[in-house]
This record gives C-alpha cells, sequence and structure tokens, in this order.
C-alpha cells in the first residue's frame, strides 16, 4: 500500500479523538435519567458488552489499517452500549439526539463513510505512448521515388546526347602511341600509385589490403544506427579514403604531362581528354 500523506494522518487522529469522547458522552446521558430501581440493571448490560469486547487493535488484518479496525470496535461497542439500555424510557428518548450529534464526527459529506484504501500516484495511471518511429516502407515510398530519380536522369542522358557531340579521337594508330598515355579517369589513381611504388605493392599490395578492409568493415563497426552522430568513426574513415583517392584522380588527370611527368596546367597546359 502507498504511503499515506500526513494531513489524511492528522485528520484521522482528530476523528478518533472526536469518536472517542462522543462514546463517553452517548452513555452519560443514558444512565442519568433512569429511575433508581432500574440503573443497575441498564449499568449491568453495558459494562459487559464493554468488557467482553476486548482490547485495543494494534495491528492490522486483512490490509486493512490498525486505526481503522479500532475506530469499528469503538462504534460497536457504543451501539451495543446504547442498546441494553433501550428499555428505559429516558434512554428511549435521548438516544436519537445522541446517535444524530455523533453520526458527523465519523461520516463524510452527504452522509457516506469514507474509509481511505490507498494513494494512488498520478503516474500509474497514465498512459503510455509510443515514441515516433522514423521509417517508411520500402513500397511504395522509397521504390517510387527511386523509379522517378532513375527516369529523370534517363532522360537527361537522351537528351545531353542529342545536342553534343561526343569528343570521340580519331582511329588508333598502331605506329604512334599517344604522349602521354593515360588511363581512364577511375583508374587513374591506380596509374598515380604505379609512378611511386613497385607495381607490386601499387597493383596489388595496396588494392588488396583495400578489399580486405572493405570486408571486415560490418564484423568492425557494429552499430546499427543509420544517424550521422552516432556513426562518426565510420565516417571519418570514408572521408579519408574519399579525400586520398579523388587527390590521386586529379593529380594524374592534370598535373601529369608528356612522358607522364609533373607539369603544371596553368604553365605548360592540360594534357587530358575527356
Amino acid at each position: 500500500m502507498g504511503e499515506v500523506p500526513e494531513h489524511l494522518l492528522k485528520r484521522s487522529a482528530q476523528r478518533r479523538a472526536q469518536l472517542s469522547g462522543d462514546a463517553g458522552a452517548a452513555d452519560a446521558p443514558a444512565e442519568a435519567p433512569a429511575p433508581a430501581d432500574e440503573a443497575p440493571a441498564a449499568e449491568a448490560p453495558a459494562a459487559a458488552a464493554v468488557a467482553d469486547d476486548g482490547e485495543a487493535i494494534t495491528e492490522s488484518k486483512g490490509g486493512v489499517p490498525a486505526h481503522l479496525l479500532e475506530r469499528s470496535r469503538k462504534r460497536k461497542a457504543a451501539a451495543a452500549g446504547g442498546g441494553a439500555t433501550a428499555g428505559a424510557a429516558t434512554a428511549t428518548a435521548t438516544a436519537p439526539r445522541t446517535a444524530a450529534t455523533a453520526a458527523p464526527a465519523g461520516t463524510g459529506p452527504g452522509g457516506h463513510t469514507q474509509r481511505l484504501l490507498t494513494v494512488v500516484k498520478s503516474g500509474s495511471i497514465q498512459q503510455t505512448r509510443a515514441e515516433p518511429v522514423d521509417k517508411v516502407h520500402t513500397w511504395p515510398h522509397l521504390l517510387v521515388i527511386e523509379l522517378a530519380a532513375s527516369l529523370a536522369v534517363l532522360a537527361l542522358l537522351l537528351v545531353f546526347s542529342a545536342l553534343v557531340r561526343a569528343p570521340l579521337l580519331g582511329l588508333a594508330d598502331v605506329n604512334q602511341t599517344p604522349n602521354p598515355s593515360k588511363a581512364p579517369w577511375y583508374f587513374l589513381g591506380l596509374q598515380e600509385m604505379l609512378t611511386m611504388f613497385h607495381p607490386m605493392v601499387a597493383g596489388v599490395t595496396v588494392p588488396g589490403m583495400g578489399l580486405f578492409l572493405l570486408i571486415i568493415a560490418p564484423y568492425v563497426d557494429k552499430n546499427p544506427s543509420n544517424k550521422p552522430d552516432d556513426r562518426k568513426w565510420a565516417i571519418s574513415m570514408f572521408t579519408l579514403f574519399l579525400m586520398f583517392w579523388t587527390i590521386l584522380v586529379i593529380i594524374g588527370s592534370f598535373f601529369r604531362g608528356t612522358g607522364f611527368n609533373f607539369v603544371f596546367p596553368w604553365k605548360d597546359g592540360i594534357f587530358f581528354e575527356l
């Protein structure tokens, strides 16, 4: 059972004090007006009822607080004492007034008896609502957007290829090799490393290590979150790799001239064709 507030405990103590005073006042008028020959007979049953009722209750039983049990016991004792003197005419006349004056002390508004069962905290009865989840269904939300983007890119490529001629060169001459001879732009990073390292290192070791790191990356970083603030390590590693490869491609495209030597494009020109 929850903790009972202090103001309710004070109110209960005041009610018990009032009940104790009202019970004594209820017995006094019943004994005073009785005749001399009937007074001993009227006092004996009341004393016996109070004596047989037992001692004060100090322990809770069945989940009911001890002070409520004690209050009930005292009311039963007062009611038994009033019923024993009902044969006397004077006691009969004063009993309604005694009950009428004692009733408001133990009852609440409207004459209803009130009993405190427990104090329920407001948090235990509030409805728990589910938090919104930042997810959508694959179909139709995601796939419709991807289909629309694919159609837009395809239409742009068709229009561009119809209006702009492709910068194709002449037929290849086996007797004349172009100088410099450059790989496509997506292989220029690898060709740039061939100018710095041994072919075994630039063509096998470095690409092999990159593939191995890509394979073990899901087992090293097991963070399931897709928020950038929670994936700082993964984003930093990918950014470093992207910048490294981009720099190699830019150097191979614009800073390599005749004989694949290092040149400055603003001084010697650009030796790169799309």
